[in-house]
């Protein structure tokens, strides 16, 4: 390889890498225009194995919202990425696969108590694995698809 498609590769994966970020910083902070500009226009998600929908980036928008309003606290944290850039003619191509694992604690809303001075433990934690599919387009690299494996999950009784 030379040089220049070594570079080119790194950037990819720096480019991606920041994608993969964003998508659990927009889930996390509830911003959902962030979310859907996150994907191209033909993209989809799939949250069955965890309880939820598979549709397009719009019906799985409006879903997360409304599941995560019952959630005071959240935090994605996303590791081990494995990004395989697809290459073309042993260049590096348009198209990516992400594996990454997740784990997500989260602490349920319980309304008259989370004033924001209460207990702010999580106490439902979830984490599993993504499958996200990437695509390179002329505003950078966008998600075309995100499926979620749910591994495991754990609800802890109410403390407050």
């Amino acid at each position: 390889m030379t040089q220049r498609a070594e570079h080119s590769t790194v950037m990819d994966r720096l480019a991606i890498d920041d994608l993969i970020t964003g998508y659990a910083i927009a889930v996390d902070d509830g911003d959902w225009p962030g979310y859907r500009a996150l994907f191209t226009e033909d993209g989809r998600a799939d949250y069955r194995s965890a309880g939820g929908i598979e549709g397009s980036t719009e019906e799985i928008a409006v879903w997360l919202a409304d599941m995560l309003s019952h959630f005071s606290v959240r935090q994605h944290l996303v590791v081990n990425r494995r990004i395989t850039v697809g290459a073309r003619d042993g260049a590096p191509g348009d198209t990516a696969a992400i594996q990454a694992d997740y784990l997500n604690p989260m602490r349920l809303a319980r309304p008259g108590t989370d004033t924001g001075r209460g207990p702010t433990a999580p106490d439902y934690t979830c984490a599993g694995r993504y499958d996200f599919a990437a695509r390179r387009t002329t505003d950078g690299w966008r998600l075309t698809g995100v499926v979620v494996h749910e591994k495991w999950r754990e609800v802890l009784p109410a403390t407050d």
